[in-house]
């Protein structure tokens, strides 16, 4: 019997599973596990984990914490204990991120990823088995550089591009999250483009450069691949370090038998010819802007995640208002 795509897959790429469901988690049974904001919210939803937010509330009440930051301490509180759970069903890491709101403050996002780390250990979780999720701007990418030094590991998400990529490998982060699906929405969308050949999908094009980028240069940051479309574009990259996939997803590649070959690897580097560039503050910020991808979807990514937090925050505010009426 032929091995699913799945099982072959699994044979030279870590596969992470992209979601917050904890049902999920505990069917497939990832090494790694990923959360966002959106994710959080809704998992926040489901009826099984309404006891974790009740929770997550009288920790915070316990704290003394009140109006507006008791709510946005319950909801720390909430991810974290999410992400407690998800660790006792997986054997890796789970990623954990710090609120978007903070991505262009270095200070505050360090203070707010060592306040996460802070709960973890409250609860016995080992610091290696957390990353802390950043956005890749410039001032998220020092924010991990400070945090990488004192041996706090970071994931820097909503990487879109090579200067990201650059700046990311420069700071000595653990591992980057350049996406895929979202630059082929912004391509297809852009160029008036309905389908592109898997050969010429400009997402798995831009996860392949900054692949082979770090391993001609011998980088070691992970290259984890996420927000992926369909199957085509997860097993186009096939031998990436890792790839973050949603539960939908996997379950089609457990589902299909067909040969999947490695399609990267370390020695793959015929075509990487870019040389090895440590990227200042004003050259990282002037490549951005000045892609016009990389610079709309870093922003719209940023202002997703806050919209999801500001709805996880209207979701606990209106459960603990509820609360108190009914005692």
């Amino acid at each position: 019997m032929k091995q699913t795509a799945l099982a072959q897959l699994q044979q030279f790429t870590t596969i992470v599973a992209d979601s917050g469901d904890l049902n999920a988690i505990a069917t497939l049974r990832p090494l790694d596990a990923t959360t966002n904001p959106s994710l959080i919210t809704a998992a926040a939803m489901q009826a099984d984990n309404q006891t974790l937010i009740q929770d997550a509330f009288a920790q915070a009440r316990r704290e003394g914490y009140q109006e507006d930051a008791f709510i946005e301490r319950s909801i720390d509180i909430l991810t974290v204990k999410l992400g407690v759970e998800i660790l006792q069903l997986i054997d890796g890491r789970v990623s954990t991120e710090v609120d978007a709101a903070l991505s262009y403050d270095t200070n505050a996002t360090i203070a707010k990823a060592k306040e996460l780390l802070a709960l973890y250990q409250d609860y016995g979780i080992a610091q290696d088995r957390i990353l802390i999720k950043i956005a890749s701007t410039w001032e998220g990418i020092q924010a991990a550089r400070v945090l990488e030094a004192e041996g706090i590991h970071c994931n820097l998400t909503l990487l879109f591009g090579l200067a990201q990529a650059r700046a990311c490998a420069d700071a000595g982060v653990t591992l980057i999250s350049p996406f895929v699906g979202r630059i082929l929405d912004w391509y297809k969308k852009a160029e008036g483009v309905a389908h592109y050949p898997i050969e010429q999908d400009p997402g798995v094009l831009s996860v392949k450069q900054i692949y082979q980028y770090y391993k001609q240069h011998g980088v070691k940051t992970e290259v984890m691949g996420a927000s992926f479309r369909s199957i085509e574009q997860v097993l186009a990259l096939a031998g990436c370090d890792l790839l973050t996939v949603a539960p939908n997803l996997l379950e089609q590649l457990a589902a299909t038998e067909r040969d999947v070959p490695r399609l990267l690897s370390p020695q793959s580097n015929a075509t990487a010819d870019l040389d090895a560039v440590v990227i200042d503050e004003l050259s990282f910020k002037n490549e951005v802007q000045h892609d016009l991808m990389a610079s709309q979807l870093l922003q719209g990514g940023i202002d997703g995640f806050i919209k999801a937090r500001q709805q996880l925050h209207q979701l606990l505010a209106n459960a603990t208002a509820h609360a108190e009426i009914m005692a």
